[in-house]
């Protein structure tokens, strides 16, 4: 009898067990990643391509936060909620007109002062290449002045066209104006219902969590906008007013643009900083420039150690790196719109995320934004 070779078993096929543990963690995470990074690029690309919609709907809602109080209180003192909007609006639109008249005489008065000061300080500067350490003489000055000259010629092209795309880019910003006090209207009018509309889109299931999200972001943002208005007077009242003591030129239109700029986290307060130092000393001299930057950074250190820490970071509760990174990563990607809208995107996404994550609106914890904050008036509920 001959003996009989072993059986062989069919080959067992590979499964998820035979892989090491770390490596089905990676891989688990890995396409998850990819396919949440495709569609944030996806979004973003759509977003970039309709931008002119966009950045209006995104400047109507920080304005519908910041001025849903007014409407709050107009309508507590009896009026109807359409004439409270409309009174509040007109009254934003008129308050903003005005100070770009007041800035405009104030540029236009001191323009020739300030031109007659700069030309003395060119000419201070003139002397110091020739008298000091770059000893550049009067002939070579003439050369490179016709060097200049030169290129300009050589591309008028070039200069036209810039011209142009700068008529057309505040063609874009009137438009965008116009869209913007359109949504704010609305906003401020019908925010309640709107909201309701978008979330009454979703799966059922889907509703209570969304909603909750959506309250809690949008308080975060009204937050933000309140005291970003706190944050910003205070820098352009300090700096204004440092401004004005010493006599530096357009002091009140320097202490506007400290305001607006302000808005734009880190880069604004070092941009107004330097054209703050900048006309001290085209107008007054070093010893001048050196107080004023001196005011500057004490101005901008009591902001970033005192206002921010216990004012701005109890409202959208982000850490300064957050900050510093989203501001820089918006710059880089939408210019200065994204600059501007970087840190209260990210806290809206922040408080949203938290909530989620806590599935807060399981345990009943669903918020209910202020009566006069333009987006729930009363108690949420599930859309049908």
């Amino acid at each position: 009898m001959e003996p009989t070779s072993p059986r062989r078993l069919p080959p067992r096929p590979v499964t998820d067990a035979d892989l090491p543990f770390g490596l089905r963690i990676a891989a688990a995470w890995s396409w998850r990643l990819a396919i949440i990074l495709v569609v944030a690029s996806a979004v973003a690309w759509g977003l970039a391509q309709l931008s002119f919609l966009v950045i209006p709907v995104l400047v109507a809602a920080l304005l519908a936060g910041l001025l849903a109080p007014a409407v709050g209180w107009l309508m507590r003192a009896g009026m109807p909620r359409g004439l409270a909007v409309a009174i509040t609006e007109i009254g934003f639109v008129a308050v903003v007109a005005g100070l770009l008249t007041l800035v405009g005489r104030q540029i236009s008065a001191g323009f020739a002062q300030l031109w007659d000061e700069a030309l003395a300080g060119l000419s201070e500067i003139q002397r110091w290449l020739a008298e000091g350490p770059l000893q550049i003489t009067a002939a070579q000055m003439d050369t490179y002045i016709a060097d200049a000259r030169n290129i300009v010629q050589n591309n008028q092209g070039s200069l036209v066209s810039g011209v142009l795309s700068v008529g057309s880019s505040a063609g874009h910003i009137l438009t965008g104006a116009l869209i913007a006090l359109f949504v704010l209207a609305f906003f401020l009018l019908e925010g309640e219902r709107i909201w309701r509309f978008l979330v009454g889109l979703l799966p059922r299931a889907a509703r209570p969590a969304t909603d909750g999200a959506g309250r809690v972001g949008w308080t975060s943002l009204v937050h933000y906008v309140r005291i970003q208005v706190v944050v910003a007077a205070v820098d352009a009242i300090g700096i204004g007013v440092g401004a004005a003591i010493l006599g530096v030129p357009l002091a009140l239109p320097l202490g506007i643009l400290v305001f607006v700029f302000s808005f734009i986290p880190v880069v604004g307060a070092l941009v107004s900083g330097v054209v703050a130092v900048l006309l001290a000393l085209v107008a007054n001299g070093l010893v001048n420039a050196v107080i004023m930057l001196v005011i500057v950074l004490a101005v901008q250190q009591l902001e970033s150690h005192i206002l921010q820490p216990l004012i701005m970071g109890r409202a959208v509760s982000l850490h300064p790196v957050a900050v510093i990174l989203s501001v820089a990563a918006g710059s880089f990607l939408a210019g200065i719109p994204g600059a501007l809208f970087a840190v209260p995107t990210l806290a809206v996404a922040n408080s949203a995320v938290r909530y989620i994550a806590s599935r807060a609106w399981e345990t009943g914890d669903v918020p209910v934004a202020e009566p006069d904050a333009g987006a729930a008036p009363e108690p949420p509920r599930a859309a049908d």
